[in-house]
């Protein structure tokens, strides 16, 4: 993907939505517990510098402190999980389900494997990292 090219993408009501110019990581599958019970199963994350993201509706996004490092953008109308950022990083990580399609992306590793629930398996021959 060249720099030259945009993704969109936003939550379910439409409450939040956004535009990333420029290329975009390959998708991250992080298993740990605060994924888990902030999507409902793994977050599939990929990432893009938080200057080339422009948020295009936002009426609706708040940010949750998850932990001491970290907080989650969401949407308080229809409970969307969008965003998570890192404090002091210039990234910010995106839901891939949120991105519209085609994407151009693909999931390429698993990560905190260790922590993922137990009632599902991960086979998809994918590196998987114990961590981060």
């Amino acid at each position: 993907m060249t720099n030259t090219e945009a993704h969109t993408g936003g939550c379910l009501c439409g409450g939040v939505r956004y535009r990333i110019r420029g290329a975009l990581r390959g998708v991250i599958a992080c298993h740990c517990s605060q994924c888990r019970r902030s999507s409902g199963h793994y977050a599939a994350m990929t990432s893009a510098p938080s200057t080339d993201i422009t948020l295009t509706a936002s009426a609706s996004l708040r940010w949750y402190r998850s932990s001491d490092a970290a907080e989650r953008g969401f949407c308080n109308v229809c409970g969307g999980n969008l965003f998570w950022k890192l404090a002091g990083r210039d990234d910010m990580s995106i839901t891939g389900g949120t991105l519209d399609v085609p994407t151009g992306i693909a999931v390429e590793q698993h990560i905190f494997v260790a922590d993922k629930s137990d009632y599902y398996t991960i086979d998809d021959g994918l590196p998987k990292e114990q961590q981060w």
